[in-house]
C-alpha cells in the first residue's frame, strides 16, 4: 500500500473525521513524525493490534563483495526493528 493509498483509505474510513484529502494527510504526517519521534527517542512504539517499533544497533562486520568475493568492512550503525502483534502474526500465518 502507498501513501495516497493509505490516506485515501483513510479518509474513506472515517469521512467525518477528514473530510479533505489534505485533512488526511496532514494526519498521516503527524502519525508518522510521532512514530519517528518515538522510535528516535530510544523508548520505541507500540501499537496494540500492529506490533511494536524499537531501535537496535547493529555491531560492525566484515562482509563479502559479491562482485569480486573479497572482504568489506560494514559499519556498525542504529536499526529500526519491528515485531509484529500476536494478533497480526496469527492473521498472517492463516
Amino acid at each position: 500500500m502507498t501513501k495516497a493509498e493509505f490516506v485515501a483509505a483513510l479518509r474513506q474510513a472515517l469521512p467525518e473525521i477528514f473530510p479533505t484529502r489534505a485533512a488526511a494527510e496532514k494526519s498521516y504526517a503527524a502519525f508518522c513524525s510521532i512514530l519517528a519521534g518515538a522510535i528516535l527517542s530510544g523508548d520505541g512504539a507500540r501499537l496494540p493490534g500492529v506490533g511494536s517499533f524499537s531501535l537496535t544497533r547493529r555491531a560492525a562486520r566484515t562482509g563479502r563483495n559479491p562482485r569480486t568475493g573479497g572482504p568489506v568492512r560494514i559499519p556498525a550503525r542504529n536499526a529500526v526493528k519491528f515485531s509484529p502483534s500476536r494478533s497480526l502474526a496469527d492473521k498472517v500465518s492463516r
